[in-house]
């Protein structure tokens, strides 16, 4: 049992978490609910816990991992490639979100970060389309219709 880069992650995270739920004692009472103002960020912070507590175990019961050489920049960069992408794609997503609006802007971004990941057959395609507007359009009816939320709209279609 050796003391690696994930050990210290997980530490990180369980300390992370316990002053979170140490800030969540403070939360100040609402005077107009049932329901103690501390409650949802103790129900996240809930498992957050037990998920670092997992992650510290793991990490301390698995092997020193053996080091891989990338190359470079250029075999950083190729190692990375995902999570970069996708990080360029959300970064467009927000840029593109006055226009667009969350209902269009997050139509676009998951079609494009499943067609990214997933690939690029015309089934596939049809069916990134179809997740898409599914999982956003259902998402953005329950924020905007049963909890009132106001969403941000676009310039294209501004009541969406």
């Amino acid at each position: 049992m050796r003391i690696n880069r994930d050990v210290i992650v997980a530490i990180a995270l369980l300390i992370i978490c316990a002053l979170f739920i140490n800030a969540s004692f403070r939360i100040k009472e609402a005077t107009f609910g049932q329901m103690s103002s501390a409650l949802w960020p103790r129900i996240i912070l809930a498992p957050l816990t037990i998920l670092s507590f997992v992650y510290l175990v793991r990490s301390l019961l698995q092997s020193e991992p053996v080091r891989e050489k990338r190359g470079g920049l250029s075999g950083w960069i190729g190692y990375y490639k995902n999570p970069i992408v996708c990080f360029f794609l959300f970064f467009i997503f927000l840029i593109t979100m006055p226009y667009f609006g969350m209902l269009i802007g997050g139509i676009l971004f998951v079609f494009a970060m499943l067609t990214y990941l997933g690939g690029y057959r015309p089934r596939d395609i049809v069916v990134h389309g179809t997740i898409a507007v599914a999982a956003v359009g259902i998402m953005w009816s329950i924020f905007t219709f049963g909890l009132g939320v106001i969403l941000p709209s676009g310039e294209i279609i501004p009541y969406l």
